[in-house]
């Protein structure tokens, strides 16, 4: 019997061993048929033909047929503007999809991964075909016309229909803490070389600049502490302190029951979807990128105005109409979350990466903008900071900021 035993234990061990396999490929097998949730028709259906706002698709085609056909700059700029305005949208949504599946910890790190992958796509598309000016340009546009423009145009919605509108100013006191310093490792630069060298008209260091190493080691060097306080930010915002970016209910008032997103898409379909459209968006970002020269010296239109006012227009479309759908709704934390938060990600993640991304390809991206550009980034926030550390927001603050944005628009058409 003795001899017997581990035999017999051997069995069980592969049994047990077996009943997990078999366990574990009848879940993924679960997954993948999508039982009980909607089918791949379904699914592929929702996501194409779900908005009016997908019309647009029409311009993915004509702009890669405009692109190797080489039609003219104008048409081929615009057709990739217009096709980029849908494929954000149908990223922001398929994005959505898969947060429902994962949960609120994975789902919000997608969203703040996935949040801003337009800019992200159009960066590293400039950035390879070594428009670094166009990189930084856009990058600050993005900051700019999120805590400008969406967030000026959110607040003036949301007080012509309700008076004040409110929202948790620790949370944000917080966020925009962080905007700001990332402000100012914009501004060291700028101070470090204006310190040593500066060029006729203020422009990025020549290849030939006695600062430009100097430039770069405290760029790269920024760029990897930035990423660390990012990730911390995460951690800060979504598990150790969720409640600082929460309503607090005042007495008597009662919490509103959350409105619960309707699963229109299975996971597999929801995945695949959002590889396909970050795909087709970075061919149409190239396509955009390529375009730009050409169309703005035939056209006489200021490079840094398309990098700094159309560009961000594009990839902000989808999140402008739903932050100014959440404010006309009183959701003045969602709306503080898409504008502010945006810009965190734009400013301590995706110029970081991008910095990170040149070094690696051989591209010397650096922190250092413009001495204008440097100085209207940092009176934005400056701005922003004063009108929201009350918690408060109203439609004549929404108009102040938006009415910075078209001065700091009309002095870059005037450059």
């Amino acid at each position: 019997m003795s001899e017997r035993t581990p035999l017999i234990g051997q069995g069980h061990s592969n049994g047990a061993s077996n009943h997990h396999r078999t366990g574990s490929l009848a879940k993924i097998r679960a997954v993948l048929t999508a039982e009980g949730e909607p089918s791949y028709l379904q699914s592929f259906r929702w996501i194409l033909f779900g908005s009016w706002w997908n019309v647009l698709l029409v311009f993915v085609p004509l702009s890669m047929v405009a692109h190797h056909l080489d039609w003219d700059a104008a048409l081929r700029f615009s057709f990739s503007f217009f096709a980029i305005m849908p494929l954000a949208k149908l990223l922001g949504e398929a994005t959505d999809q898969l947060s429902i599946e994962l949960g609120e910890t994975l789902g919000a790190l997608l969203n703040a991964s996935f949040g801003n992958a337009v800019e992200i796509i159009v960066g590293i598309a400039a950035l390879l075909q070594g428009q670094l000016r166009i990189v930084q340009t856009s990058m600050l546009g993005s900051i700019l016309s999120n805590i400008l423009l969406v967030l000026g145009c959110a607040f003036f919605a949301g007080g012509l229909t309700h008076h004040e509108g409110n929202f948790e100013a620790t949370g944000a006191q917080a966020a925009s803490s962080l905007m700001t310093l990332t402000g100012i490792t914009l501004i060291l630069p700028a101070a470090y070389h204006a310190a040593y060298s500066l060029p006729p008209g203020g422009n990025p260091p020549a290849p030939d600049d006695g600062t430009k190493h100097g430039l770069l080691l405290i760029s790269r060097g920024t760029s990897i502490i930035l990423l660390v306080l990012y990730i911390a930010y995460l951690n800060f915002q979504l598990r150790t302190h969720p409640d600082l970016f929460r309503r607090r209910l005042h007495p008597g008032e009662q919490e509103e029951e959350e409105e619960q997103e309707d699963k229109e898409m299975n996971l597999p379909a929801a995945a695949v979807a959002l590889l396909a459209i970050t795909l087709v968006t970075s061919f149409c970002a190239d396509y955009l990128v390529a375009s730009i020269e050409e169309f703005a010296q035939r056209y006489e239109i200021p490079e840094a105005f398309i990098g700094l006012i159309l560009l961000p227009i594009v990839a902000n479309a989808a999140e402008h109409f739903t932050a100014v759908w959440m404010a006309m709704k009183g959701k003045m934390e969602i709306t503080m979350g898409i504008a502010i938060g945006s810009s965190i990600q734009i400013s301590a993640f995706v110029i970081p990466l991008l910095v990170i991304i040149g070094w690696i390809v051989g591209k010397d991206l650096t922190l250092y903008f413009a001495n204008f550009e440097t100085i209207t980034m940092f009176v934005s926030i400056l701005l922003v900071n004063m009108l929201i550390q009350d918690g408060k927001s109203n439609y004549m603050e929404g108009l102040m900021l938006i009415g910075l944005y078209l001065v700091i628009g009309l002095a870059f058409w005037a450059s």
